[in-house]
């Protein structure tokens, strides 16, 4: 991977907004099926052929990085099903202009690789929680891995990582009634946790505007258990999309309310898919391959200028064209899924 481009901080797009994070998805595989994901039978993979290698990621991520990008996440499907993954974080923190990196990961497999993950260079690591019940969450995933889970989270914090951060999607009538428990695992165990709204995207076919519990009544759920809750940062000044708040005794939480109070006016996230698919918004129906620039011969200078060029003339903001229909459904149903893989969420990563 090459660094004779020139970096250029924060380039902006339409909206004056910077781009500042990537999210790279390493595969479209995870061993896993959550509902609000994953949630039918079967699934239309990507080629094999058409994964990018670890050298071609990096390439890409020289290209986004001299346009501006300081901060990637990996993720996937499930990023640990990707063989040999420190090489990719070893050649990422390899990147002088890469400032942080990061996986989100549903954990099963964190256990086996949280010191290699370490040693690589990693920076920081999120794993997806969504209940503390085993029964339920067999019921929600498909799987009894549970201990799984927390034996990963638990050797994330042996091993020396700090600022871990637990992801849970609320569902009403599903997990709604954990939200102290989920705190209070974050409390003993020293980690964030982070409340999200069940969202419309990808393969949450069986999404219901009624099943949202919003960001508003996760709040006053919690402060009915602890009446000195404050916020840390303002809803409508933050660069992450999660806003901070702490509990009395200084036990912080994060919610995401993507669904009823969307941050799209400060987004600079974007999405890689593990076949090289860049897509500027979530919500988007249509992405810019890269891979076939990447593999038609491109230059790293014409690698950025199409990265630079895309990102100029973006316009998306999903989130709130989302929030702003009368009639709000899933993004998606099951035929128009198998109609392009692609926008699947655990093909565009999350």
């Amino acid at each position: 991977m090459t660094q004779s481009l020139d970096h250029q901080t924060g380039h902006l797009d339409a909206f004056g907004r910077s781009l500042e994070s990537l999210r790279i998805s390493v595969t479209d595989r995870c061993n896993l099926r959550c509902l609000y994901c994953m949630p039918e039978e079967e699934y239309q993979w990507l080629p094999r052929t058409s994964i990018l290698d670890y050298e071609e990621i990096g390439r890409l991520v020289d290209a986004f990085s001299a346009v501006g990008v300081s901060k990637v996440r990996i993720t996937g499907g499930e990023p640990l099903l990707r063989r040999d993954l420190t090489k990719l974080i070893a050649l990422l923190r390899a990147n002088p202009r890469i400032t942080e990196t990061s996986i989100t990961t549903n954990g099963i497999l964190l256990a086996e690789h949280a010191g290699g993950l370490l040693d690589a260079g990693l920076d920081r690591v999120t794993v997806s929680l969504d209940t503390l019940r085993p029964e339920r969450f067999r019921e929600l995933a498909g799987r009894t891995r549970l201990e799984d889970v927390l034996g990963g989270i638990d050797a994330a914090r042996s091993v020396g990582f700090e600022n871990t951060k637990v992801n849970t999607v609320v569902v009403r009538g599903f997990n709604d009634d954990e939200l102290i428990d989920l705190l209070e695992f974050g409390r003993v165990n020293n980690v964030e946790t982070r409340f999200i709204e069940y969202m419309d995207v990808g393969g949450a076919t069986r999404w219901s505007l009624e099943d949202v519990v919003s960001r508003g009544e996760i709040l006053d759920r919690i402060a009915e258990y602890d009446d000195g809750v404050r916020a840390l940062n303002a809803m409508d000044d933050r660069a992450a999309p999660a806003e901070q708040f702490e509990l009395r005794d200084g036990t912080r939480f994060g919610i995401i309310a993507s669904t009823t109070a969307p941050f799209c006016g400060a987004c600079g996230r974007s999405r890689l898919t593990a076949d090289g698919m860049w897509f500027l918004c979530l919500y988007a129906d249509t992405g810019v391959d890269l891979k076939k620039l990447l593999r038609s011969g491109a230059s790293d200078e014409e690698l950025a200028a199409a990265v630079r060029g895309a990102w100029a003339n973006r316009r998306d903001r999903g989130a709130e064209t989302r929030l702003n229909e009368i009639e709000r459904g899933p993004l998606h149903l099951r035929e128009g899924l198998r109609q392009d893989p692609h926008r699947e969420m655990h093909t565009r990563g999350g």
